[in-house]
């Protein structure tokens, strides 16, 4: 068994401009290393079509505040590098995914771990497993730096890391194995994407 600790996470979160596909107006990632959530580093983008009105009603990020910040392709190199050789973290990890793997052509990380699905299998007969209901049950949004909000991806990644250590970390047997993670001490691969 391994123990979690001893693998390198990145939690990562992004936020869209509300169409379809979505582009990526916000990124946050954060890394988690020998168990300890480190610092956040989150970036604006400009998407190459307008920010909608009902993204911009769920993060709050406006087209004005996007106008001059970098498109993705001049940090590409900078996101590649922080998400290289890492176990991926994210709630419903589906969306994040799939809006990295379309800004990075050939991004394919090595493990994906989905909170959403962990929680699901660790924290079950809970009302909501959405990440907002999940925040304010387990306490999660303490002690934050001041100014991060719901729905903007550096707030949103601090908590899902905080989540992910609490799942990891806070089992009655105490800190679960990164198989018990993976579901693979019970042949349920629920926590994996």
């Amino acid at each position: 068994m391994t123990v979690w600790i001893a693998r390198r996470y990145v939690v990562a979160d992004v936020e869209g401009n509300g169409q379809r596909p979505p582009d990526l107006v916000e990124l946050a990632v954060v890394p988690i290393v020998d168990g300890v959530i480190g610092e956040p580093t989150s970036w604006l983008f400009r998407p190459d079509k307008p920010i909608t009105t009902m993204a911009r009603r769920i993060h709050g990020i406006s087209n004005d505040m996007v106008a001059q910040a970098p498109v993705f392709a001049s940090l590409e190199a900078d996101v590649r590098a922080r998400l290289n050789d890492v176990v991926l973290v994210a709630h419903n990890a589906g969306i994040d995914l799939g809006v990295l793997k379309r800004k990075l052509p050939g991004f394919a990380p090595t493990e994906v771990l989905d909170t959403l699905k962990l929680s699901r299998r660790l924290l079950p007969g809970e009302p909501s497993y959405r990440l907002g209901a999940l925040v304010t049950m387990l306490d999660l949004g303490s002690g934050l730096p001041p100014g991060l909000r719901p729905h903007r991806a550096a707030y949103d990644v601090l908590v899902t890391a905080r989540l992910f250590v609490h799942l990891a970390s806070q089992t009655e047997a105490g800190p679960l194995s990164l198989e018990a993670l993976r579901g693979d001490s019970g042949g349920d691969d629920a926590a994996l994407f």
